[in-house]
């Protein structure tokens, strides 16, 4: 699992996408920069094809505090056991069959914590279909069923004080109790969960 830059990814992405849809994973740890990755791939890859490449992000597959809250689970959102796995499962497949003119997926609006269906649509035209979020490359669970629709596999490596750092900006609005527990209890855990637990990688990036 050699280091790489995003200069060398891209080039791998878009020889792997040449012809056909190819699907690149990037996973990592709550604030590791997955998203902000994912989206500088992109717009690399259709900088040199406009409308080459898409991002298909694992947040829009929260469940919703409709259901969180009676199963108990309100304080562990953002967890593994929060996410319909397998629904997202189900449209990575049917993304990667691309058989339809357009698909619709969900993106989660973390300025009112809920997933917005169909809020973002990927034509078939996208060959560099960008797949990011924390737990994708998980080696348990129904997180296994996902690997096998991967061209690609990066997982993002952070110091976990630089982690700390960046998670404590996030939640700094946050009451003191509730900071310390989404700090401690909940994305801490959640990222050595994904350092530990995830499969091994084709590349690593280190941030």
């Amino acid at each position: 699992m050699p280091d790489i830059d995003i200069d060398t990814l891209r080039s791998v992405v878009a020889q792997r996408g040449k012809s056909v849809r190819s699907i690149t994973a990037i996973a990592g740890p709550p604030g590791a920069g997955k998203s902000t990755l994912a989206e500088d791939l992109v717009e690399a890859l259709n900088s040199d094809e406009p409308g080459s490449a898409a991002v298909f992000p694992m947040d829009g597959y929260h469940y919703d505090d409709l259901v969180l809250v009676p199963r108990g689970l309100r304080p562990r959102k953002g967890a593994p056991e929060t996410f319909d796995v397998a629904g997202f499962a189900h449209m990575l497949g049917r993304l990667r069959e691309n058989r339809d003119r357009e698909i619709a997926v969900p993106v989660f609006d973390r300025s009112i914590e809920i997933a917005r269906a169909g809020a973002r649509m990927i034509p078939r035209k996208v060959r560099h279909l960008i797949v990011e979020g924390n737990y994708i490359l998980l080696d348990s669970g129904d997180w296994r069923l996902l690997h096998r629709h991967y061209d690609t596999t990066v997982l993002i490596e952070v110091p976990e004080a630089e982690l700390r750092r960046r998670l404590a900006e996030r939640w700094k609005d946050l009451a003191p109790e509730a900071f310390a527990f989404k700090m401690d209890e909940n994305d801490m855990p959640n990222g050595r969960l994904v350092k530990t637990g995830s499969i091994t990688p084709e590349f690593i990036v280190r941030q």
